[in-house]
């Protein structure tokens, strides 16, 4: 990995992985989405001189080709991850999940790209028929943005079949920590209780999760990256271990030492159809191909997360008092 490309590096996980990418001596292209304000998102005061910020977008076929020129390596994770807002806008998630990683991939394929890496999540497996969900799980597409996730990684797959294409499929379970959007359950209570509520507006507590801190996420990613034995696989970074909403929170709970109520809220609650109750990923695949482990414990994770949140330069660029699809 000498010349790498991130799309997506104005996100929540991008922007960890760029820095990551950096700390590890790459030169980085990393892909913002464009807007007029050129804003770019958490990239924003990331000053290196191995890091070269372009705006664009991978719907545009064009702006692909140009962007994976150079570049030995690409993490693809610009994507519209918001499970909610896919229910209202689906075909914009096909645009961009489905439609920009064929874009990608076929620009990979005419630049000669030595690794791909597509990233894919927990939720394309649904609700767990067994547990600890590995590789071969059937894939269950219970909202409009997992199907797109789906068809990307199939897309992406594809390539590695007919065009032997050198692409893996990431898995990420549950990524969490700091700069996370607060359209996640984590950001959004430690980011009410630290504006002052005490009464909690939560969707449905009862479903597990298996959460996996965000530096352990972007290690996963380059080790995937930096074994050969990974091309052509779907690979999980899970933590094997899983944890109820209702504990999770009451834990967020008790590190700020807050004594808090929740509050049902209906707006937050997925259609009946589209909640996956239970993710417990088995990560015995990136283990045995890697040297990758999980380091960092949920508590100590938490910890670490909540201390960004109630940065007050942070917590003010949060609007918890409303919900974000």
């Amino acid at each position: 990995m000498r010349n790498v490309l991130v799309t997506g590096a104005d996100g929540f996980i991008g922007s960890h992985l760029t820095e990551a990418l950096l700390g590890k001596g790459c030169k980085v292209r990393a892909l913002a989405l464009y807007n007029s304000f050129n804003n770019w998102g958490w990239l924003e005061g990331v000053e290196h001189p191995d890091l070269e910020i372009v705006t664009g977008d991978v719907r545009d076929p064009n702006l692909c080709r140009q962007i994976v020129k150079d570049c030995d390596t690409v993490f693809h994770l610009a994507a519209l991850i918001a499970i909610p807002y896919s229910y209202i806008a689906p075909d914009s998630y096909v645009d961009t999940n489905i439609k920009g990683t064929l874009n990608i991939c076929q620009a990979c394929r005419d630049a000669g790209t030595e690794r791909l890496l597509v990233t894919s999540t927990s939720e394309v497996y649904g609700t767990a028929k067994y547990v600890p969900i590995d590789e071969r799980h059937p894939k269950q597409p219970q909202s409009p943005y997992s199907a797109t996730k789906i068809g990307a990684d199939a897309i992406a797959l594809s390539f590695y079949n007919a065009f032997n294409l050198p692409v893996t499929i990431v898995r990420p379970f549950n990524t969490y920590g700091p700069r996370q959007s607060a359209r996640a359950i984590i950001p959004t209570i430690i980011s009410q209780i630290a504006n002052g509520a005490r009464n909690i507006k939560v969707g449905d507590l009862t479903p597990t999760r298996d959460f996996n801190f965000v530096e352990d996420t972007c290690r996963g990613f380059i080790e995937i990256a930096l074994s050969p034995a990974t091309i052509g696989k779907e690979i999980n970074i899970a933590t094997g271990k899983e944890i109820s909403m209702q504990a999770t929170l009451d834990t967020i709970a008790g590190l700020m030492g807050a004594e808090v109520t929740w509050e049902t809220d209906p707006e937050r609650l997925r259609p009946s159809g589209s909640e996956v109750f239970r993710l417990l990923g088995d990560n015995s695949l990136i283990t045995s191909l890697t040297s990758w482990r999980p380091e960092v414990s949920l508590e100590e994770g938490l910890k670490r997360t909540i201390e960004w949140f109630t940065n007050p330069d942070n917590l003010k660029k949060y609007k918890s008092d409303i919900y974000n699809r």
